[in-house]
């Protein structure tokens, strides 16, 4: 009787996949992809961590130590990161006190917003002042390390910052003191401007002589001087 063929043995390439290993396969053509997207958001938060820190430390410094002290170096041995990993986020010291002077700017902005936007009572000229003073002092005297960067003129692009913030506020407080019939619907913008520029020069001059609060005596000449020349475009009684 002739022998019956046998059928060959399937080869290991050929043999039918085991279900049970389908899913782990699975799960390491999927760790291929997405193993290279972890390293980059963990290098990612330690980079937003650090220039964080960075920007606390040199706020600290500014604060405590003034201006000639917060150096590139001093910054990073306070925030505990080497300098030339400061250097990697910051290539020099003027764009740490331009990031600086934007936190500030962005928060003393929202303080102003409600002194100036909210539903507050304002009869005369003088609260339209007492209203854009108010805020601004205390952020000052809260916020030594704005101080430091505000009136000084370190940089262009601090000094840019700073000019655009008042060219804003001073517009924002026309509108107001128009809206609420306190000034004249003519009243030039540039008049806004120049009390601005003048206010700005008052508390320059009240810092300096009282670092830490402001000179209280120099302000309250400041409200009394902004008051009295912009009560000058109130309109006139009938």
């Amino acid at each position: 009787m002739a022998e019956t063929a046998r059928s060959p043995k399937r080869s290991a390439s050929t043999r039918k996949p085991n279900a049970k290993a389908a899913p782990a396969a699975d799960r390491i053509r999927a760790n291929k992809h997405q193993a290279p997207a972890r390293p980059d958001a963990v290098l990612q938060r330690r980079g937003a961590e650090r220039v964080q820190a960075i920007l606390d430390a040199a706020e600290t410094l500014l604060a405590e130590e003034g201006y000639e002290a917060a150096t590139l170096k001093a910054i990073g041995e306070r925030a505990g990161i080497p300098i030339a990993s400061v250097y990697h986020y910051f290539s020099d010291r003027h764009q740490v006190d331009t990031e600086i002077i934007g936190r500030h700017i962005a928060e003393l902005d929202q303080q102003l917003s409600t002194s100036l936007d909210g539903d507050v009572r304002l009869d005369s000229v003088q609260d339209v002042v007492d209203a854009v003073i108010d805020p601004m002092l205390t952020y000052f005297r809260t916020h030594p390390s704005c101080v430091q960067l505000w009136f000084s003129g370190r940089s262009d692009a601090v000094t840019e910052l700073v000019q655009s913030f008042d060219e804003s506020t001073a517009e924002r407080t026309l509108q107001l003191g128009v809206q609420r019939e306190l000034l004249r619907p003519d009243t030039p913008p540039l008049v806004i401007q120049l009390a601005f520029e003048v206010g700005n020069r008052l508390f320059d001059v009240a810092f300096r002589r009282t670092p830490n609060t402001g000179d209280d005596a120099t302000i309250a000449e400041a409200r009394r001087l902004l008051g009295l020349y912009l009560e000058s475009y109130a309109p006139k009684s009938d």
